[in-house]
């Protein structure tokens, strides 16, 4: 009897680079993962220049020389379709022929996603068996089109068409980061193929739950940001971009600084995290008098934790958020966390782990007055919160997540037995296999 072989997962994104958050937060723990559950990995990313690097017994991780991101944020790099598409260039196709994986998934709407079409098609030559394709949704192209581009009517309809008539189609199944980022998928998809949706949040490390003392840290901030005993502090940890909403944070402090009582309890805002909004954000250093602190990239999960401990309240302020690890690390850490009453938070947020609001200045200051107000109803829901955090550990998320994909795996083969299709499925509604 054959022994049971351990699929080979390949995954490709350009949302990496040394610094970068969420996703690579995510893809860092599946590495893990995968060495502890001896099954072979590969991760593609992008880099300055080619090179491979070996993480344990069973993890790999290609780094392919590509260029700077030219618009949003240049700290980013981007895999080219000529990076795959042309067989000439040296790069991914070399890499797939010699990982020959059993599932490909692609983390990526703008430029990876085509990959998925050549692998369809047999192109990637070296006799490579054609792989299961699954996209893992991280963000909604809605959204993205409405903050970078236009929010026009016309520019909506233009990213419902590509996702429903080039992303969608290309792909066997479709992972999403949560309903709220599903939910772009789904409207697009013809009924006979709304059952390749799957959501699949991402996972909390451990490390995420290890609680560090934040006095030092507490007393070393209220000294920088020229606080007293009756400062408390309002923290926000991520990228410093235009899609995290981060005005909104500005509106909220004007409000907070213009409702302080002489003497009475004040307010300053410490940002941790680098990006292309920070000149917005150090311009407005002056207009707020000192009470917003930028304190870039902080070094590592440890001191990211220390400023949790230390903080009296984590601030949110992205209405638009695909799923938010940021927050979901500050309820672990027991932090009360104010948020937007919408976006993809909602898969953990609701008014028994957060202080939900309007994303507005206004509703975002009057939620956090309520939180130092009434610290009895605070302690309560972040205990509550800690509770919720813990459905995310990665012990339960990860291991769902690789059962997923091999559960997915073989009912495309099932299926690929039981019929022969002659067109990529999901291009028109209502059409079907042919069988054999």
């Amino acid at each position: 009897m054959t022994p049971h072989r351990p699929l080979k997962t390949l995954h490709l994104t350009n949302a990496w680079h040394p610094t970068s958050g969420g996703v690579r937060s995510v893809y860092r723990t599946l590495i893990a993962a995968a060495n502890a559950l001896g099954r072979p990995m590969c991760l593609v990313v992008p880099g300055p220049v080619h090179a491979v690097e070996d993480v344990g017994r069973f993890a790999r991780i290609y780094h392919v020389r590509a260029p700077q991101a030219w618009a949003v944020d240049t700290r980013y790099r981007l895999i080219m379709p000529t990076r795959y598409l042309l067989p000439w260039v040296t790069g991914v196709q070399q890499i797939l022929r010699r990982e020959r994986p059993d599932i490909v998934e692609v983390c990526d709407k703008y430029s990876l996603p085509y990959l998925a079409g050549l692998l369809r098609k047999g192109w990637a030559g070296g006799g490579m068996p054609r792989p299961t394709l699954v996209a893992t949704s991280a963000e909604r192209m809605d959204d993205a089109v409405a903050t970078f581009v236009s929010a026009s009517h016309v520019a909506q309809l233009g990213a419902r068409w590509f996702m429903r008539s080039i992303y969608a189609p290309l792909f066997d199944y479709h992972l999403a980061n949560s309903h709220y980022t599903a939910d772009e998928l789904r409207a697009v998809l013809p009924a006979h193929r709304q059952h390749v949706v799957h959501v699949c949040p991402p996972g909390l490390s451990a490390e995420a739950f290890r609680r560090l003392p934040g006095g030092e840290t507490r007393q070393s901030l209220i000294e920088l940001t020229g606080g007293d005993t009756r400062t408390r502090l309002l923290v926000y940890v991520g990228r410093l971009s235009r899609e995290k909403n981060l005005g909104l944070l500005l509106d909220m402090m004007e409000a907070l600084m213009t409702h302080e009582a002489a003497g009475g309890t004040n307010f300053r805002l410490l940002l941790a995290g680098e990006g292309p909004e920070r000149r917005l954000l150090e311009a407005a250093r002056t207009r707020l008098r000192g009470h917003v602190v930028l304190l870039g990239n902080l070094p590592g999960g440890q001191a990211v934790r220390r400023l949790l401990a230390a903080a009296d309240v984590f601030v949110h302020p992205n209405p638009r958020e695909p799923f938010g690890l940021a927050p979901l690390e500050a309820m672990a850490a027991a932090l009360p966390v104010v948020a937007p009453d919408a976006g993809g938070i909602l898969s953990y947020a609701d008014d028994t782990t957060a202080w939900l609001a309007k994303p507005t200045g206004a509703a975002f200051a009057a939620a956090v007055r309520q939180v130092i107000e009434q610290p009895v109803r605070a302690a309560m829901r972040a205990r509550v919160a800690l509770d919720r955090a813990a459905t995310f550990h990665e012990e339960l998320v990860v291991p769902r997540f690789f059962s997923l994909l091999d559960s997915l795996h073989a009912q495309r083969l099932q299926d690929q037995a039981a019929t022969t299709p002659d067109f990529i499925a999901g291009t028109l509604a209502g059409e079907t296999a042919t069988s054999r």
